[in-house]
């Protein structure tokens, strides 16, 4: 996003807004209490220049003080300042603080750009403003201070490395201005240090508890003593949150690079299974061989695995950049095929201490495979996920022993291996990397290991046959629905789908290349019943 550019040419300066208190040009400077620790008394000061921000935030920030030119006090605050300020610029979106009417500057806003406007909570006084602006800032969050001052705001917020500020108008007027930094939060920030802004940050938000771990993770922080604490402390009263609210963090976990071992602090924390319940009955229960894990460690180990798996696609080769293509699809809420196939990672055995069982003194899990994808799509619902996302994971968990089974019939059959991409469709491809995956976590080894061996055979012989029955897929059929009704006597119904799958399958295997032998072969089908 550059200055002038389409989202914010002649974006008009935008009235200021009252809401019940005023709003002072220059914040006040709070008398700190004797009893306040030494470490706030003494934080570190450090200024923040504008040629320090990279183009689209630097362009962001010119357009907003325009348009934001009446609203004198407007705070920069958050993730984008600890990204400059810490040399790993924060992209994407852009956080501002305002004393009051931040709703009606998001309407305001929104419309001036072009934008959508979303409500985040009435109550707070927050709202976001979608751009739509590709490779720039593609979001704005704005929220009336939680206090009188931008100080004592700050104080307020999750964490001390969140607690930043820089004056909007300043930065742009001035070409720098002052980090306001009233929690320590730039030493803890030098330090890699995750700790609380306050005492009652994660008890006023318990989602801010999820968003620590997720942050620790994707910022290389430590948690601190006191914060982990304070973190297991709240981690029941995570249930209350809203769900859009656990699900919009818990997606952002799931994209982090280590988000595996993510999940296992969650578990630590006691955070996990208030996300994920299903998890507690997955502990402890054992597997025959040639698993070496309890379920619920196979579960962990597969996630891993699947991110093995992904920074490495073009190991697969030569199918890695249409797979990297494949798995980068937005699915919705966030969530992209990769995440979907870690959650279905996580979840693909969830019914099995649902479905244990000793026969012959063998360990079985009959049916874990179907039940499995109900409680998947019970999760997701749960968690309030898009519905693609959520039927690609349920598909992948009902799927998941497709592979498995075609192996053990010996030879893939042409009908077998056209049956494999019918059923599965898009999915097709990301249930041959939880197949690795899950092979993987068995033993304990890396996916790679798989596909390069015999157990990969399979999975390679399918990748190689992804193109040819996408392509026969794409091919027009040779029958259309009033065809069979009028051959038949039928009238709208199952029953022509059926005749109608018949066909377009023996197409696909080659029995029939014309519509005459279509309806011939159909004809035959009614005959034998």
């Amino acid at each position: 996003m550059t200055r002038g550019n389409k989202g914010f040419r002649n974006l008009p300066k935008l009235e200021r807004v009252k809401r019940g208190r005023p709003a002072p040009s220059r914040p006040a400077s709070p008398r700190r209490s004797a009893r306040e620790p030494r470490r706030e008394r003494e934080a570190p000061r450090a200024s923040l220049a504008l040629d320090q921000c990279p183009e689209p935030l630097r362009a962001a920030l010119l357009a907003l003080s325009d348009a934001l030119a009446t609203v004198p006090d407007v705070w920069v605050v958050g993730g984008a300042v600890r990204g400059i300020v810490s040399g790993s610029p924060h992209a994407g979106d852009l956080d501002l603080a305002l004393p009051s009417g931040a709703i009606l500057m998001g309407r305001a806003l929104a419309d001036g750009i072009g934008g959508a406007f979303v409500l985040l909570d009435t109550e707070r006084g927050a709202a976001r403003v979608v751009t739509g602006e590709g490779g720039g800032i593609s979001q704005i969050d704005l929220t009336d201070f939680r206090a009188p001052s931008i100080e004592e705001d700050l104080r307020r917020r999750d964490f001390t490395v969140n607690a930043l500020a820089v004056s909007l108008h300043g930065l742009v007027r001035d070409g720098r201005a002052v980090v306001i930094n009233p929690t320590g939060g730039l030493e803890d920030l030098a330090r890699g240090r995750l700790r609380m802004a306050g005492p009652a940050s994660l008890s006023e938000d318990p989602v801010r508890a999820l968003r620590g771990v997720r942050l620790a993770f994707e910022r290389g922080f430590s948690i601190e003593p006191a914060t982990r604490a304070a973190i297991r402390q709240v981690a029941p009263r995570l249930a209350e949150a809203a769900p859009e609210r656990l699900r919009e963090e818990w997606v952002a976990l799931l994209s982090l690079g280590r988000s595996a071992a993510a999940l296992r602090a969650l578990d630590l924390l006691g955070l996990l299974t208030v996300i994920l319940p299903e998890a507690e009955a997955m502990r402890g229960v054992t597997q025959p061989r040639p698993h070496r894990f309890t379920v619920w460690e196979h579960s962990l180990r597969t996630v891993e695995a699947v991110e093995l798996l992904l920074p490495r696609l073009d190991a697969l080769d030569p199918f890695g950049a249409e797979l990297e293509r494949h798995l980068a699809e937005p699915l919705g809420d966030g969530c992209t095929r990769g995440e979907a196939l870690k959650l279905a990672a996580l979840l693909h055995d969830a019914a099995k201490p649902q479905t244990r069982s000793i026969s012959d003194g063998q360990i079985r899990f009959i049916g874990h495979d179907k039940l499995g994808a109900e409680m998947a799509e019970a999760a997701c619902r749960r968690w309030r996920l898009a519905g693609r996302a959520s039927r690609v994971i349920e598909r992948l968990v009902r799927h998941h022993l497709r592979p498995m089974h075609l192996a053990q019939a010996g030879e893939v059959t042409r009908r077998a291996r056209y049956r494999f991409f019918r059923d599965l469709e898009s999915e097709a491809q990301d249930l041959l990397l939880l197949t690795l995956a899950d092979a993987a976590a068995a033993r304990g080894i890396s996916p790679l290991r798989i596909w390069r061996g015999p157990g990969g055979a399979l999975v390679r012989d399918l990748m190689r046959g992804w193109e040819d029955d996408r392509a026969m897929a794409a091919a027009p059929p040779l029958l259309r629905g009033e065809d069979v009704m009028e051959a038949f006597g039928l009238g709208p119904g199952p029953e022509v789908g059926r005749l109608l799958a018949l066909a377009r399958e023996a197409h696909a295997l080659g029995r029939v290349g014309s519509r005459e032998e279509a309806l011939a072969f159909l004809a035959e089908m009614v005959r034998i019943g």
